[in-house]
């Protein structure tokens, strides 16, 4: 058995369990509508024993298990055992949408490494849940919006550049292959999705010719 912080995790985005999070164990994870699955999820779209998820080393698969109603992956049906991605979307018949996130796919800086001042904005990069005084942001950010904010968060203040943006929000991305547009949308989008917790409050700042830094002082 690993260090479960290390695992990677089922963030469901979807459906009556919303904002769950699921660590998916060397042992794999079941989905379905019985009692028995690890994952269970009532809808009667939903078939009794529903999908998989295996892991296969530090790989991670999917199976659809002859399902009524199929498991899709980024809109397309799942056959075989399907690779995932890091922030793939896993949908369980037309019942439920859950965001995969490796293990690997946390930004490379630590809380205790990082003292922060206190702020009426706060995370939990363990369980990638976000709260806007005391209020929990719900449904939860998109993988990319959440490893932004976060690295923000851990930089405490301090001016987040361009580069850094796309190194640790598209790891493994060339950064010519991430726009300037991306960027800039993918801040905006995330500006709205904090800012409807605070409307009067402007938590992330553009610096302008440096990047960006999070205003989150009380």
């Amino acid at each position: 058995m690993g260090n479960p912080e290390e695992f990677p995790v089922l963030i469901l985005q979807s459906g009556p369990s919303a904002g769950e999070r699921f660590l998916i164990p060397p042992e794999g994870l079941l989905i379905g509508r019985g009692k028995e699955c690890d994952v269970v999820i009532s809808d009667r779209k939903v078939s009794r024993r529903h999908a998989r998820l295996i892991r296969d080393g530090s790989d991670t698969r999917v199976e659809d298990l002859g399902s009524k109603n199929g498991t899709w992956v980024n809109g397309n049906p799942v056959e075989g055992r399907q690779p995932l991605r890091d922030g793939d979307i896993v949908q369980i018949a037309l019942a439920v949408q859950a965001t995969y996130v490796a293990s690997d796919a946390t930004v490379p800086l630590t809380f205790e490494e990082h003292p922060l001042e206190k702020g009426i904005l706060r995370i939990d990069p363990r369980a990638h849940q976000v709260w806007v005084r005391e209020t929990e942001v719900d449904p939860p950010l998109s993988v990319h919006q959440y490893r932004l904010l976060e690295l923000l968060y851990l930089r405490s203040g301090g001016i987040v550049t361009r580069e850094e943006v796309i190194e640790n929000v598209w790891p493994g991305v060339d950064s010519d292959g991430v726009s300037e547009q991306a960027i800039d949308a993918l801040v905006r989008r995330l500006r709205e999705r904090i800012g409807e917790f605070a409307p009067e409050r402007e938590f992330i700042l553009t610096v302008r010719g440096h990047g960006f830094r999070l205003h989150n002082a009380p």
